[in-house]
């Protein structure tokens, strides 16, 4: 440890502000050169095994590549993991020189949690007990998520919900983005656009669709409540007691600082009173929760910004979360919409988001490793804008590289000259669909699935009824994920420790224990290589071809087809057609793909509360014998039919 100041001293002015007393603090450990490393939070770079890298752990909305997000664990393909018990910037070195080398900017001790664990799961169970349980989220959240920056009006917003339900389409929460109010910090609606939120969620509840308001933390000066907040303190602010206005002072003015827990009390209160109980909005999202600005002038409630400089979203998070179940108990769950996270954040009901991605091809196959090594990182809820947020710069010469596959003539007014967004928005949704939570969202004019012209429209509906019918195996994988903080959209390494060739694979991952997920990631490709682990026999989902574990295969890949391979020896239950997670969802089939024995736990309960934690629900255990060839199945019975009827044993078909 290497003292920051003396100890004695009470603190010396460098460039006008105080620096943090306390010491830099550093570990060194072992890194044999077959170890490979997972997690760390979120890094857009392009990256699965850490290996060979230096991690700058800690929140920077500017990384280049994308946001980055500091959350200081670590799991090894040596079966362990490592939790880094500081908040401060830290870099992370792994595998220079045989070595791993983690350094904290400020700590008065070096302190870290090593979980040993048999397998991966193991592991997320330790880091569960030590930072939090990962609550199930209200069902609706497991569906579909409809967004565009921005809904400006009640009007507009009404009008998406009256075109899904006029479709026959699914669709579970609509989102108000943020520029709602009168001004930035009065925690209003603007009237003249929202004239009538409470009927408008009424009518909407009555649709089966719930709503996702967008509440920034910021107060611009002289909105309603900042005299208030600047006389108590409540806002982050410099050392001198000043407000930190950030960039955008006049507008959206300095965040509200949720590390005092009277602040965040009031913060909680004033969304509950301002919005969800006179206007019946359901769920939240937090933007900007980094925060927005560099703590490191900073002083928090807490602490020097120094010192707690990645804490503030577990704080913030918690302040809605924790002011929920206090005010409603038990009677209604949390979804928490947020862009940056740290260690036990996932307790608070919350999701994360990849942030304002760039909306292109190499940002697309950038983002599948990022969001494997953040579910790695014990945070299972993640999910990008699909097809990314902000649109590049296309100028009126622009061609693709190749043909587009989706014809964009009839989306010109939507997409201007860049010819194939239809075509990264059909793939981005495709793999959409595989994420823990799916959500489109975007600087685009219009963003609906009918949005991208007369050829992607089918496919978009047929992948956006897919995630519908895999609800039971989706809500019954995240019913696991709270019983053992396990992630359920696994890297590879996850389930294959023994398979080396699984071990740096970043473009490609398991959904839950049957599924194999291989997005198509370049422009124009029909095809592409995909890598079947070893140790099992695997099932094309499109065909049910059977081919060996172990190998590369090339598989057809026309546009209106996402690679997926099943594993052999899973059942995959699937439901029948609903149009919003409120409707009762018959399991229409269950689907056993032969080639070992089976087990799954189907789970279902009110999708709405949180009975579940005490033992509410219905658990179903299947047991596929595969000598036998016979599916059974203990507990209440999960289906109405005859299992003839239910029971889908699936016929390996041969290689073409």
């Amino acid at each position: 440890m290497m003292p920051n100041q003396p100890e004695s001293s009470s603190g010396s002015a460098i460039g006008g502000q105080k620096v943090d007393p306390g010491y830099r603090v550093s570990a060194v450990f072992d890194s044999p050169a077959d170890e490979h490393y997972y997690g760390l939070g979120q890094h857009q770079q392009g990256l699965l095994d850490l290996r060979d890298h230096r991690i700058n752990c800690w929140h920077d909305y500017s990384e280049i590549g994308g946001e980055t997000v500091c959350v200081p664990f670590m799991v090894s393909s040596r079966d362990y993991g490592l939790i880094w018990d500081n908040p401060s910037k830290t870099t992370i070195d792994l595998g220079f020189n045989l070595q791993n080398v983690w350094s904290s900017e400020v700590g008065d001790r070096v302190s870290f949690f090593v979980i040993a664990g048999d397998d991966s799961d193991e592991i997320y169970e330790g880091y569960r007990q030590l930072t939090g349980i990962t609550h199930m989220l209200p069902k609706a959240a497991y569906g579909y998520i409809q967004s565009k920056a921005i809904y400006p009006t009640q009007d507009q917003l009404m009008a998406v919900a009256k075109g899904y339900r006029d479709r026959n389409l699914p669709l579970d929460v609509l989102v108000v983005d943020f520029l709602n109010m009168t001004k930035q910090g009065n925690l209003d609606l603007d009237p003249a656009r929202w004239p009538d939120p409470a009927a408008m969620n009424n009518q909407l509840h009555s649709m089966g669709i719930t709503t996702l308001l967008s509440v920034w933390p910021h107060f611009a000066p002289g909105s309603l409540y900042y005299g208030m907040l600047e006389q108590k303190g409540w806002l982050i602010h410099t050392a001198d007691g000043k407000p930190d206005f950030g960039y955008f002072k006049d507008v959206i003015g300095p965040n509200i600082d949720t590390t005092n827990p009277a602040a965040a009390k009031w913060w909680w209160e004033s969304i509950r009173d301002r919005y969800v109980k006179p206007y019946g909005f359901d769920y939240i999202w937090l933007d900007e929760t980094e925060p927005d600005i560099d703590p490191a002038k900073d002083v928090f409630y807490v602490g020097s910004g120094t010192r707690y400089y990645n804490v503030y979203p577990l704080f913030h998070t918690a302040s809605v979360y924790d002011g929920f179940r206090r005010d409603f108990g038990d009677s209604r769950r949390v979804m928490i919409l947020a862009r940056a996270a740290y260690l036990g954040a996932q307790r608070n009901g919350t999701v994360f988001w990849s942030s304002d991605i760039r909306s292109t091809w190499d940002m697309l196959k950038r983002s599948i490793p990022a969001g494997l090594d953040f579910t790695a990182s014990g945070m299972p809820y993640w999910d990008t804008d699909i097809a990314g947020f902000f649109s590049p710069l296309i100028p009126s010469t622009y061609h693709a590289a190749h043909t587009p596959l989706v014809d964009s003539s009839d989306a010109k007014e939507n997409v201007d000259n860049y010819e194939d967004y239809p075509e990264l928005f059909v793939r981005w949704f495709e793999w959409g669909v595989f994420q823990p939570v799916i959500r489109a969202h975007g600087e685009r004019e219009h963003n609906e699935v009918w949005a991208y012209g007369k050829q992607a429209e089918p496919i978009l509906e047929k992948y956006l009824r897919l995630r519908y019918e895999l609800l039971p195996y989706v809500y019954s994988l995240a019913y696991h994920t709270y019983q053992t903080g396990a992630p359920y959209t696994r890297a590879l390494f996850m389930d294959f420790p023994n398979d080396p060739e699984a071990a740096s694979i970043g473009d490609e991952y398991m959904f839950g224990p049957a599924i194999l997920v291989a997005p198509v990631t370049e422009q124009g490709a029909v095809s592409r290589k995909v890598y079947l682990p070893a140790g099992s026999d695997w099932y094309n989902y499109w065909t049910n071809e059977r081919v060996k574990g172990g190998q590369t295969v090339v598989v057809p890949a026309p546009i209106e087809t996402i690679p997926l391979f099943v594993r052999a020896g899973s059942i995959v239950p699937m439901g029948g057609p609903i149009l919003s997670t409120y409707q009762p969802q018959a399991i229409a089939s269950v689907r056993v793909y032969p080639g070992a024995d089976a087990d799954f736990t189907l789970f279902s309960d009110d999708g709405t509360t949180y009975s579940y934690e005490d033992g509410a629900g219905s658990i179903t255990r299947l047991h596929w014998n595969d000598e036998k060839r016979q599916l059974t199945h203990t507990g209440p019975d999960a289906w109405k039919e005859p299992d003839a009827k239910v029971i889908d044993v699936v016929r390996p078909q041969p290689a073409i």
